[in-house]
């Protein structure tokens, strides 16, 4: 008697623990969920996902699960879910969901994965996020669908019947990045610096906007540093006015060039761009892009030549993660004695800047292992292990030691 007593108490409990996160509606179609919404006087929240979405992933597996977001979201909204991708896989109610799916894209233009949209109590889009996040961060953004100054499309609508409105553009502008909307945007911000004053541009209030509309070379944004450097340098803790407009230069230069299938020449496209923006010097810019083409490319005897060019100017401000990155990248696509000797280089030099790191130490194992130092590569994979909180990492620590043990490839 006293089991069956305990085994009362303890199937409610069972059952509260697994209904304590969102509760998505099933078996109802997009008419059925807004007559739902209506008669319980709630919005309604809808999570459009696709199978292959990492973030879609976190968020259903990590975050709709945890008791104060299904508090949240349950009590405020009518919850559903809308597969926007199609698969062998899927089931009945999602294919019966394909068209509505299809919709959705279209007419809610929903680009980016995942996106969130929120409507009213009578079926009208009111808001939308995009991109997933921690809980407490997700929830301050759905509160926004609940307040007409906060929802989207709300000042979307408003900043569409009042495009020169300073304060709305400049509201539209930030909200649009949040919402991947970028043609509204683009527009938001050229409304903006074309309403102000340069000197108004170049303050606290407005350089993330600035930098952000900068990001198309030779745009009204772009042309504004270059010509006002040491204004946007006063003002930005980001980055200066040079770094960025280089880097911006050398990767949109080098990504035309890829995209065209034409020949790579850094020497050559340094010079064009010498010409062509003289107040900006493009050297450091194209030494640190360098690597990384290469590394796209898999030319790595260039990805060593050039990273140690790198190193050799700008060694000072070069990250341990840079570092360790390179000897990676080296380890795992390389068997050239030279390129791997460089590689433990790097490695050796990110230790120097960020002692017992055990992911650094790690790299640093591998690479001392494939250029067959087999006693040094063990005793340094096993100091990684102990430096170890992470049970996970420990564990595939423990089973690349175990490789270098029985002498098997610890690369693919």
């Amino acid at each position: 008697m006293k089991k069956l007593i305990l085994m009362l108490f303890l199937i409610p409990t069972l059952l509260f623990a697994q209904n304590k996160g969102v509760k998505f509606e099933h078996g109802l179609n997009w008419t059925q969920i807004q007559e739902k919404a209506a008669k319980e006087n709630k919005f309604i929240f809808v999570d459009c996902f696709t199978t292959w979405c990492g973030p879609c992933k976190y968020m259903s597996n990590t975050i709709f699960p945890q008791a104060k977001v299904g508090d949240f979201f349950n009590a405020k909204f009518i919850n559903a879910k809308i597969q926007m991708d199609k698969t062998d896989k899927d089931n009945e109610e999602v294919k019966s969901w394909y068209q509505e799916a299809d919709r959705f894209a279209k007419d809610y233009n929903v680009r980016a994965y995942p996106t969130f949209l929120i409507f009213d109590t009578k079926g009208n889009l009111v808001h939308r996020i995009v991109g997933g996040g921690e809980a407490d961060d997700f929830i301050a953004k759905a509160r926004k669908a609940f307040d007409p100054n906060t929802q989207y499309e709300t000042l979307l609508a408003k900043f569409n019947a009042d495009p020169n409105n300073l304060s709305i553009a400049k509201s539209m502008a930030q909200a649009a990045k949040h919402a991947y909307d970028q043609e509204t945007q683009a527009k938001a911000e050229g409304i903006v610096l074309t309403s102000l004053p340069t000197d108004q541009i170049f303050t606290k209030e407005y350089i993330e906007l600035l930098l952000s509309a900068a990001n198309v070379v030779d745009s009204k944004a772009f042309n504004l540093i270059k010509d006002n450097q040491a204004k946007f340098d006063a003002v930005s803790k980001k980055v200066k006015a040079n770094d960025f407009l280089s880097q911006l230069l050398i990767a949109n230069t080098i990504n035309t060039k890829i995209s065209a299938k034409e020949a790579v020449d850094f020497t050559a496209i340094e010079k064009e761009l010498a010409q062509k923006y003289p107040t900006i010097n493009t050297e450091k810019a194209s030494l640190e892009i360098q690597p990384r083409y290469f590394s796209y490319t898999k030319n790595y005897p260039g990805l060593r030549d050039s990273f140690n060019k790198y190193i050799a100017k700008y060694g000072s401000t070069i990250t341990a993660g840079e570092l360790n990155n390179m000897a990676w990248s080296i380890f795992e696509n390389c068997d050239d004695p030279a390129c791997l000797k460089a590689a433990a280089e790097w490695s050796k030099l990110s230790l120097e800047k960020e002692k017992e790191t055990p992911m650094y130490l790690d790299t640093f194992a591998n690479i001392l292992y494939r250029l067959g130092e087999k006693e040094k590569a063990i005793k340094t994979q096993e100091k990684a292990i102990s430096l170890l909180t992470d049970a996970t990492q420990k564990e595939e620590y423990v089973a690349t030691l175990q490789k270098m043990k029985k002498g098997e490839k610890t690369w693919q």
